[in-house]
């Protein structure tokens, strides 16, 4: 039956799903752009928050989460994800219960409305390919984590091919040391069944996000008592790939 169904599922997603996803995408973004000078994070938050849950409610896809309790008010958190596909970030913008910047790739900047709604948000572009504006992008990224604001990162750098956890880079990890903050990990499960790097439409399948215990970086020091950035690393990725099996 699930086979049969599969067709129509797929029809549903370019006649009906995607144009009103383009439309919510374009509106989200205007709207972003002319409220941002009201200053009000959290109703801004909010409208992007719900433009993230449509790709979801109208694709069918089932969401969890757990691990709320591990997040508290009013601190600042670097939250360090596995990246599977798309369907990653409105998971992550859709349900984590706080307000945070992303750290992106600078091409992302050119895609149409994301881009210029995504900087009247205030989240930042990185380009890889430039390491001064890379490192300036970083800075700007410390000045913003205070009074609970955050950041969510994707230390892989770009979608997993096999939906493995691949190897994390030191961007994300380099902030957390340097501004003393707990790092949380993000354990995402089933995005990579839904839509495949490289494949043309969503497959349903059920999602879920783990919000793992915080991880203070300080904990981790070298045979001279030195902060070892490579440990600290190799736990977070540990603590992803393990809530993957929760």
């Amino acid at each position: 039956m699930k086979n049969l169904l599969k067709p129509f599922y797929i029809l549903y997603q370019y006649l009906i799903a995607w144009p009103l996803l383009a439309v919510l995408t374009v509106f989200t973004a205007i709207f972003t752009v002319c409220t941002v000078h009201w200053k009000n994070a959290e109703f801004v938050h909010k409208v992007q928050q719900f433009w993230s849950r449509s790709f979801f409610w109208l694709m069918f896809l089932p969401v969890s989460v757990d691990g709320t309790e591990h997040i508290k008010p009013g601190q600042s958190y670097v939250f360090v994800a596995n990246h599977q596909s798309m369907f990653d970030v409105w998971l992550v913008y859709g349900w984590l219960p706080v307000i945070f910047k992303w750290l992106m790739k600078a091409e992302l900047r050119k895609v149409p409305f994301v881009g210029t709604g995504c900087k009247a948000a205030g989240h930042i572009f990185v380009d890889r390919r430039n390491a001064k504006a890379a490192m300036e992008s970083l800075q700007e990224v410390e000045r913003q984590l205070v009074n609970g604001i955050c950041t969510v990162i994707f230390p892989e750098g770009t979608r997993s091919l096999n939906g493995e956890v691949g190897r994390f880079k030191r961007g994300a990890f380099q902030i957390a040391m340097d501004l003393g903050l707990p790092v949380i990990p993000l354990s995402l499960d089933g995005c990579f069944e839904v839509l495949p790097k490289g494949k043309p439409f969503v497959n349903r399948h059920p999602v879920h996000m783990h919000i793992g215990e915080a991880i203070d970086l300080k904990q981790f020091k070298d045979a001279e008592g030195k902060p070892d950035a490579n440990a600290a690393i190799e736990a977070v990725r540990e603590a992803v790939i393990s809530g993957r099996q929760k």
